[in-house]
């Protein structure tokens, strides 16, 4: 394939590279690896940033999940950073409240903040530099100031009657001197450099090793002044959130002082050439191996990756496997999950089979291992939207319908979700983490910390003994979805994007493009789509079927041809599909490693740095 006109070069070197969804964080894990860190070390560090440079799709009170290559060991791990339900939150409990539904904003959703526990626990076994060193430019970022990209001013702007009149504590953050901070303008958020620089202080006192330093870091987060405060704000302050009421938090000290960051070994299916690497079913991950078992089967060589044909298929194998993600997807420390029959190859040629040339509009959980699938109550949306108060926000992307704002008018402005981070160091050592949750506009600051915490937990069900069914103690299945890929059984990718329940939709059509002959770059900025075809992960789970989303960069005859397959075509503006950064490494001459990076021009912060 030969290559084509990309917005920016696909980077390449032999040192390190870096890919992510701000350029300042791009910029600091790069200065990690120059400097002597390792992958681990620069992700952490670059991590880190992403909270404070991108408050409004992640934050220190969020959760994230890392997917990651030892070069020593050999081998791929999951870190999981996600969180579990309060000991309090129970199906019982919200139904006395009168709703069908975790609300989406407030307190009430919250799970256990893991994001603190993740980087640390992959610093600690992991990396190299002490914990002072990779939180030093998060702390001087929001000690000293960071530029807002617009999106910030705008989802500050959407909320800020909530912050004004209930959420205050966000209001004395995010509304400095009453004021909602223009785009550009360098911003400050002291009181969470605060919190970074008195957990360090703390755990130095502790210790006197590198190791115990971060344990001690651990403690002082799961154990210490922050789980206090938390607990303080959550048990004391009633807030306002969607049921038009305020409510109390159902997180304490004491789920946090339980939950500890573990490991596991990810999951994998093979494609062509390549080992595709997911997280467990405790997230959505395997909706992208489903989605490739499928594809195997569906005649894909040979196809334009912007033919309707290509996008038929792969929208269509997206259906099946999203539906299967609703009927058996859940924690599977509580739930039994078949996931040998999900993932293997019989099955996936079962359902290719019944994916034909016209557009499905039905939903259609598939039966693995003969199995029936258990759906909650899809109609519980539409209910809980009649008779809830969206004035100031839903659930993700959690913001109120944006107000006119003439001087903004004519920016792209997009509104995301989630961050990016994906690093190989010179010695082949691969990172790929997808940071989300404590949005800014989603739940109150905690006073005293400076951050709002994660509203996870509006992704679980209320109904009787459906997988993703609410439990004390149990993970929400997230939509957060790292990738790394094997190539003839060697490292080769790091990848992944924001964007919610698009996230194993964006990165199977590219990797797709990539393993058809593009390079990362052209792989990335291809014109992409998604399709809306199950409740949404996010509060109100509303139900939409047969909808396509398509770029309208994607040829008009396509378009024309998805339209006559029945499909519900939606045409979106020109650069509005995917966020996706990605890194590889394969054998050079001399023993080394050739290392290339593509990041996402779209929304123009995303970088990739590399030499």
């Amino acid at each position: 394939m030969s290559a084509s006109f990309t917005t920016r070069p696909e980077i390449r070197g032999t040192f390190g590279v870096v890919s992510s969804t701000h350029w300042l964080a791009s910029q600091v894990a790069m200065s990690v690896l120059e400097r002597g860190g390792n992958a681990y070390d620069a992700a952490v560090a670059g991590g880190f940033t992403l909270q404070i440079v991108e408050p409004h799709l992640n934050g220190p009170g969020g959760e994230v999940p890392i997917l990651l290559w030892s070069e020593r060991e050999q081998r791929m791990r999951a870190l999981c950073g996600q969180g579990p339900a309060p000991a309090l939150a129970t199906p019982a409990y919200f139904r006395g409240l009168g709703v069908e539904l975790v609300p989406g904003i407030g307190l009430l959703p919250a799970t256990v903040p893991g994001a603190f526990g993740a980087w640390l626990t992959l610093l600690r076994d992991y990396g190299t530099w002490e914990l002072a060193e990779v939180l030093r430019p998060a702390i001087d970022y929001a000690r000293e100031g960071f530029p807002l990209v617009p999106r910030i001013s705008q989802a500050i702007l959407a909320v800020q009657a909530l912050f004004r009149d209930e959420w205050t504590s966000s209001r004395d953050v995010w509304l400095p001197d009453g004021r909602v901070p223009a785009p550009d303008a360098l911003f400050r958020t002291p009181a969470i450099a605060a919190t970074y620089t008195r957990i360090l202080d703390d755990a130095h006192a502790r210790s006197t090793d590198r190791r115990g330093r971060i344990d001690a870091a651990l403690d002082i987060w799961y154990r210490g002044f922050v789980a206090d405060a938390i607990d303080d704000y959550y048990t004391q302050a009633a807030v306002r959130d969607t049921t038009g009421q305020r409510n109390r938090g159902l997180l304490r000290k004491a789920d946090l002082a339980d939950w500890r960051a573990t490991y596991d070994e990810p999951l994998t299916v093979q494609y062509g050439r390549y080992t595709v690497a997911k997280c467990g079913v405790w997230s959505q991950g395997p909706v992208h191996l489903q989605q490739l078992a499928m594809l195997r089967h569906l005649k894909l060589d040979g196809l334009e990756p912007t033919s309707p044909q290509f996008v038929h298929r792969v929208a269509e194998a997206a259906k099946l496997a999203f539906a299967d993600r609703c009927a058996w997807y859940g924690d599977p420390d509580f739930t039994q999950v078949p996931l040998a029959a999900l993932l293997s190859d019989d099955y996936a040629r079962a359902r290719a089979a019944g994916i034909g040339d016209h557009a499905s509009s039905e939903f259609r959980p598939g039966s693995p291992g003969g199995l029936a699938p258990r759906l909650p109550d899809l109609d519980a949306a539409a209910r809980t939207l009649a008779a809830s108060d969206t004035r100031f926000g839903v659930g993700e992307p959690t913001f109120a319908a944006l107000p006119p704002v003439a001087e903004w008018a004519a920016r792209e402005i997009f509104v995301g979700d989630t961050c990016q981070i994906d690093v190989i160091d010179r010695d082949g050592n691969m990172v790929a983490a997808t940071p989300s949750g404590g949005w800014l506009s989603s739940s109150p600051v905690v006073p005293g910390l400076g951050f709002p915490l994660t509203t996870r937990l509006q992704m679980t069900w209320l109904d009787e003994g459906v997988p993703g069914q609410l439990q004390p103690g149990k993970r929400p299945c997230t939509t957060l979805s790292p990738g790394l890929a094997l190539r003839d059984g060697q490292p080769y990718m790091a990848f992944g994007t924001p964007g919610g329940d698009q996230q194993d939709q964006w990165t199977v059509a590219f990797f797709l493009r990539h393993a058809m002959g593009m390079n990362l770059q052209e792989a990335i900025e291809s014109p992409s789509w998604h399709i809306d075809h199950f409740p949404g992960s996010f509060w109100p789970r509303s139900l939409t079927l047969n909808r396509l989303t398509v770029e309208s960069r994607m040829p008009s005859a396509t378009l024309d041809a998805l339209r006559a397959a029945g499909h519900e075509v939606k045409v979106g503006p020109d650069w509005s599909e995917g966020r996706i950064s990605a890194c590889t490494r394969e054998p050079a001459a001399g023993g080394r490693l050739l290392l290339r990076a593509g990041a996402n021009p779209r929304g123009m912060q995303g970088y990739a740095a590399g030499r």
